[in-house]
């Protein structure tokens, strides 16, 4: 799950500090025997996330049924870094956690590590190896096979665009003939040279950051080799910063993604078109709610990328692990996954709500009725699993990626912005 403010790419110093406490979570306080004190009917299980999981409504389904053994409590961080520094601090600290916490995907991997995983139950069981798609599933996994989290959604992306921007600029509208400027890279970037020509006043796209994650979601290795050693130097990732770069003067807005200037450019004719994984629907909607033409083409330049998804985990110093485990299994299963896509457009990693979403789902009328989850459901088939590699700094390494793009976005020359973000990731080794 991404969402609003969950995803604010200007990493902190405070954010990397606390990367660092994860590597010494080891000596942190907590139990795994399986035990935990009984709950009754009065009493709560506490759960925490971020942004929107789009639970509300299934979580008062639980609470308001008479046969549940216990009540379900969620608190929402408005976004990841803040309750990334929290999760960290009390993790390390051995207590302060609720029962259930969410993780967010790019950052699985650094409480995969030794130690950092330490901290968290085994929520292994068998007879759910099924339940996910299979690379989300495994990138729940530390390498000897424990499973720290629960996948929840996971973020095949389409693209959002502006229908009737398009016609003011002589672009084709419709989704199917849409479909052919999002073909590949080229012809997006194309496309946008001819829109920005005729709508000088409109970008083409939201942000250069939200462009260089998308380019990012399809190169294998843009950060660490598959044995974990920094490389930044490779041609996969210089050719998406030089891309980025070069476009950033005429085609993007250049605001920040998620801050006021980006939020304000979904009501000004800002730009035409952004990356939109299913969570980011909700953030479409909630900017600009009365701006009528936004649709979405089932369509993604060079095929497919993935962008966002996250899992639920149970700390060990929960003092009721195994109703922890029943309610993390519970929020992702089946019906609960639905709920969660019509609620937020939390497109789910759970395989059976992805089928029953593809022949039940419902045209969203703000997107011009767009078969929203058929979509997603398409862009799926086309994500290549494993890609891009997600390394133990592969978190703090975009982060510094995203810095050194908005740098460039401010004024500073590219070569001189990529200098310092190699300098800063010499320093994470």
């Amino acid at each position: 799950m991404q969402n609003n403010s969950t995803r604010r790419w200007r990493r902190t110093l405070a954010l990397g500090a606390a990367a660092t406490l994860v590597g010494g979570l080891a000596s942190a306080c907590g139990s795994d025997d399986g035990s935990s004190s009984s709950l009754g009917k009065n009493d709560t299980l506490t759960i925490t996330t971020f942004g929107d999981f789009g639970y509300a409504d299934v979580i008062k389904k639980w609470n308001d049924d008479p046969d549940r053994p216990f009540k379900i409590k969620e608190t929402r961080v408005a976004e990841w870094d803040t309750w990334k520094q929290t999760l960290t601090s009390d993790l390390q600290a051995g207590h302060g956690l609720t029962d259930v916490v969410a993780i967010e995907g790019d950052a699985m991997p650094q409480f995969l590590s030794e130690g950092a995983s330490d901290q968290f139950v085994d929520l292994t069981d068998s007879s759910l190896d099924k339940r996910w798609v299979e690379y989300k599933y495994k990138a729940g996994q530390t390498a000897d096979g424990k499973q720290i989290g629960y996948p929840t959604d996971a973020g095949p992306e389409a693209f959002c665009y502006r229908a009737d921007l398009f016609k003011k600029a002589g672009l084709p509208s419709d989704r199917d003939d849409v479909a052919k400027i999002f073909a590949t890279w080229d012809s997006y970037f194309a496309a946008g040279r001819d829109f920005v020509k005729a709508m000088p006043k409109t970008a083409w796209y939201d942000a250069s950051g939200s462009i260089a994650q998308a380019m990012l979601n399809q190169v294998e290795f843009p950060f660490q080799t598959a044995d974990n050693k920094i490389d930044v130097e490779n041609d996969g990732l210089k050719n998406v910063y030089k891309t980025v770069t070069d476009n950033a003067k005429t085609l993007s807005t250049r605001a920040v993604q998620w801050s006021d200037d980006w939020t304000a450019n979904f009501t000004n004719d800002g730009f035409a078109t952004l990356p939109c994984p299913g969570w980011m629907f909700a953030n479409v909607k909630s900017s600009a709610p009365k701006v009528k033409g936004w649709d979405i083409v089932d369509a993604f330049p060079g095929g497919g990328g993935n962008w966002g998804g996250s899992f639920l985990a149970v700390p060990k110093t929960s003092k009721h692990q195994k109703e922890a485990k029943q309610v993390a299994s519970w929020l992702t299963d089946t019906e609960q996954q639905i709920g969660a896509f019509e609620k937020a457009g939390a497109y789910p990693a759970n395989l059976a709500a992805e089928e029953q979403l593809t022949t039940t789902g419902k045209p969203d009328p703000y997107f011009n009725d767009a078969p929203t989850a058929q979509i997603l459901a398409n862009r799926a088939k086309a994500v290549p699993p494993g890609v891009p590699y997600k390394g133990d700094k592969y978190s703090d390494i975009l982060g510094l990626l995203q810095t050194a793009i908005q740098r460039v976005d401010e004024g500073k020359s590219a070569d001189s912005s990529w200098k310092t973000f190699t300098q800063a990731v010499a320093r994470l080794s």
